[in-house]
């Protein structure tokens, strides 16, 4: 099942059209609609007068509602003729789905500035939901070369620009200080599972807390997440468009997870929120979004380490995913409302405002020169995660691409992690669901 194509060169072919059934299986809802304008172009916004008023539509990753408004607030002295109206969406990036979905049906309500996952984005894009943003970016002067390489990347195909990056994160390793202290273990994260495997016994025994490492949820976080531990082993959800969940490699990194929580008893995972899990005291360490560092920081009753996500036994390094948003521009509304919500957008990314957002939340800054002197010197973990972004890697193909693969990871995660499954059984299964819609919904466009 392998293929030559590229990440953005799916993309170039699945452009083509999406069949109703593909996006029926995502593990949201549906973007599905005509687009409304044509999307190869770049459009003209020459003459153009910006719309007096806007909505963004927000879930406020990180929590970042108060500097969303106090953003707006900066915006409205700066552009006193456009209104910005700040709209909670949904609580997550599937919710803003399902309304942004319901006004493309209703062809009415649309926003004019959406934020959008990086796993979310080109689905939108597929359906002709958001439009290239080159016209704009070169008529607003917005700076796109300064912006973190590898973040502003993600949103790039065939040479425009569809989103840019907003609320970006990779997963920390999170860990109790004073655990650590009081087991006789080094103030920093392991550097492999398997140094941890040697720690954990020594933390379950001197911490008091309930496990020594919890895995994320599994409906939110199965799939980014564990990606980490089965490159770690030198496996993957896939290898390109080969499906690799059942190799020896993947098998063998899920079942020392299924060990440390069925055999070892030093793991569990968690029901809902790790980073709460955590900061509560439940667990001596977890992983979870860099978003989540300042909301644990605030709440949390002890001192909080973070660091790089381990290694395993067969790759070292190079193990940690991206993740997090964007903001993409709807086609269906006015050159007006588009000119407005692009001028939004340029004062929402700017430098300053990176860093403020950065500030409150802990997501990376997505520009090159935000001033992060200030922020790192009041929150030095935040540089944690700004270190690791070298070592990132891209999602696998299976995760990011193949409609309703995250849930159908989620599913087997949970049985593996939770319902002890056999763990070569249930990554069989999986990888002939994969398959499936893999030949289904994918390998005809890229014959095309």
């Amino acid at each position: 099942m392998s293929s030559t194509f590229d990440r953005r060169g799916f993309l170039a072919l699945a452009g083509l059209g999406a069949s109703a059934a593909a996006l029926a299986a995502c593990a949201g809802p549906s973007t599905g609609g005509p687009a409304a304008v044509a999307t190869n172009d770049s459009i003209d916004f020459s003459g153009v007068k910006p719309a007096a008023k806007i909505d963004f539509w927000t879930n406020h990753p990180g929590k970042s509602q108060d500097v969303e408004k106090a953003i707006i607030e900066k915006f409205q002295a700066k552009f006193p003729d456009i209104k910005v109206n700040l709209v909670t969406a949904g609580s997550n990036y599937e919710e803003i789905a399902q309304k942004f979905q319901t006004s493309q049906a209703a062809k009415s309500g649309l926003p004019g500035l959406v934020v959008l996952s990086d796993v979310w984005w080109f689905r939108y894009f597929i359906n002709g939901s958001i439009i290239p943003l080159d016209g704009l970016v070169k008529q607003l002067d917005i700076k796109v070369d300064d912006f973190q390489k590898s973040l502003v990347q993600d949103y790039q195909y065939d040479g425009k620009q569809w989103a840019l990056p907003y609320g970006r994160s990779t997963p920390l390793f999170y860990y109790n200080k004073d655990h650590f202290a009081a087991a006789g273990l080094p103030d920093r994260a392991p550097a492999t599972w398997q140094e941890f495997a040697e720690w954990a016994p020594k933390l379950k025994a001197s911490s008091g807390a309930q496990y020594a490492y919890l895995y994320p949820a599994l409906a939110g976080y199965a799939g980014w997440t564990l990606q980490n531990n089965l490159w770690g082993w030198g496996g993957g959800w896939s290898k390109g468009w080969d499906i690799t969940c059942d190799s020896t490699e993947s098998v063998a990194a899920l079942q020392w997870a299924q060990d440390s929580i069925f055999k070892d008893g030093w793991a569990g995972v968690s029901s809902k929120e790790a980073a709460d899990d955590f900061a509560a005291g439940v667990t001596s360490t977890t992983i979870s979004s860099t978003g989540s560092l300042l909301g644990v920081l605030k709440s949390a009753k002890f001192n909080v380490g973070v660091g790089f996500l381990p290694g395993g036994p067969a790759v070292a390094s190079g193990v940690c995913p991206t993740g997090g948003a964007g903001l993409g521009i709807p086609s269906g509304i006015s050159k007006e409302e588009q000119l407005a919500a692009a001028t939004f957008l340029k004062f929402m990314t700017e430098p300053e405002n990176t860093a403020q957002f950065s500030a409150a939340t802990g997501y990376m800054p997505s520009r090159v020169s935000a001033d992060m002197t200030a922020v790192l010197a009041k929150t030095p973990q935040i540089k944690t995660a700004m270190d690791q972004l070298p070592a990132t890697k891209v999602q696998d193909n299976a995760r990011v691409f193949l409609p309703g693969a995250d849930q159908e990871m989620a599913k087997a995660a949970a049985k593996i992690l939770t319902q002890k499954g056999d763990v070569k059984e249930t990554m069989t299964e999986l990888r002939k669901t994969l398959e499936g819609i893999y030949t289904k919904d994918v390998q005809p466009k890229l014959k095309k």
